[in-house]
């Protein structure tokens, strides 16, 4: 016998159904809770169907749901069951090959059973809690810095309103220093009853790393900002309000991401395939945590060609009858985060890494990609898909690297 359990699952419960063999259903399906109480009666129905499937123990098949299946896949992962996590675009192929239009969660959990006799499913292969960890820290920081990103938006428009002339004063308006002086001094108002000497001494103590002449140049900038500043009497206090806020949470978003990249960085160090990638010109730090946090164990994939896929850049093909397409689009059904990170490091990598142009020679931080794109682009192909070309050579190359344990210069 070949036993198997489809579990069909949703928030916080899901549906189950099982089979003895092909063709041999078991008990209707039923459903559980996502607690402890749920999930041993989970334990008891695999006994069970163990025990009637003379000792055979049954595989689990799911759909990946995001986060929802994590605790069932962990509680599986404690009890050593073999499980599939099925991609959903497989499982609705087989939902709706039927003529009658129904779908319920006991349906669904039925299917994912007959599924598993159909296709041929390789059980789910489990990444390292290193890499997972990675994962979830360089996904946590790429979440926040588009939270800050659009808390810096909100800021340099609410500016606008208050004290548009205070951009200027420091070389970066988002700055540390700069953000604790705007909290300090937010109107024109603020600056023009504090003397320069107030504003000078208030800003070396938040900026001890420079001069008391730098300290004294930005406050005398301050005073010509108020002085310029169009809004010299504020009519609407909100608006003053809103902007401490901001700059508040501002300041803690850069708190955050700060901690963030120092764990990262930690972490990353003692995964030997982060150095690795970062052999490669053109893939720095940030963009190595992520490639590697997102492909996870290179052992996963048996191809260069499955990695490629993984990542959403293969071609998709359309062809029916004599009607063959010939513009075909990368599929994106993979992973947005390694390939949004894929196409950061070939712009990083195809970029002249002069800071001053001194000849008309160009030297692109990675010469071999660079003569690659340059090959493209002479042949007619538009930049964006010379780059995506450079995103399918790159995979091609971080496979080789990482699954023969050497640096880039070594590939042949």
């Amino acid at each position: 016998m070949n036993p198997v359990i489809g579990l069909d699952v949703s928030k916080g419960e899901s549906q189950i159904q099982a089979f003895l063999d092909k063709g041999k259903p078991y008990r209707k399906s039923f459903s559980i809770k996502h607690d402890i109480k749920g999930l041993e009666n989970l334990l008891e129905f695999l006994h069970e169907v163990e025990k009637l499937a003379n000792g055979n123990q049954p595989t689990v098949v799911l759909e990946s749901t995001g986060h929802y299946h994590y605790p069932v896949t962990q509680f599986l992962e404690e009890q050593n069951y073999v499980y599939i996590i099925v991609n959903p675009l497989i499982s609705h192929r087989t939902k709706s090959s039927s003529l009658r239009k129904v779908k319920t969660d006991a349906i669904d959990a039925y299917h994912l059973c007959e599924l598993f006799y159909k296709e041929e499913l390789e059980p789910y292969k489990k990444r390292g809690i290193q890499l997972l960890n990675l994962r979830n820290l360089t996904r946590q920081q790429e979440s926040i810095a588009e939270i800050s990103a659009k808390a810096k938006l909100q800021l340099h428009s609410l500016l606008d309103q208050v004290f548009p002339e205070y951009r200027g004063v420091f070389g970066s308006l988002y700055s540390k220093v700069s953000l604790l002086t705007l909290l300090a001094f937010p109107t024109s108002e603020a600056v023009l009853r504090a003397s320069e000497r107030e504003l000078s001494e208030m800003i070396s103590e938040l900026c001890k790393s420079r001069s008391e002449l730098w300290a004294q140049e930005r406050a005398k900038k301050l005073k010509e900002a108020a002085r310029r500043n169009p809004f010299q009497n504020n009519l609407y206090q909100s608006n003053i309000f809103n902007l401490e806020m901001l700059v508040r949470l501002v300041l803690q978003y850069q708190e955050h991401l700060s901690k963030i990249a120092t764990e990262i960085d930690a972490l990353a160090k003692e995964v030997e395939e982060y150095h690795l990638l970062q052999s490669i010109p053109g893939i720095g730090e940030k963009i190595a945590a992520t490639i590697i946090s997102e492909i996870g164990e290179i052992n996963r994939f048996d191809s260069a060609k499955k990695l490629v896929a993984f990542a959403g850049v293969d071609p998709s093909v359309y062809s029916s009858g004599k009607f063959t397409a010939s513009v075909n689009r990368i599929t994106k059904r993979g992973s947005n985060r390694l390939r949004h990170a894929l196409y950061m490091a070939v712009q990083s990598s195809i970029r002249d890494s002069r800071k001053k142009k001194t000849t008309d020679e160009i030297i692109a931080r990675n010469k071999r990609l660079r003569e690659f794109y340059d090959k493209k682009r002479e042949e007619g192909k538009p930049f964006r898909v010379a780059v995506i070309a450079c995103v399918n050579k790159l995979l091609h190359w971080i496979y080789a690297l990482l699954k023969n344990r050497t640096t880039f210069q070594d590939i042949a």
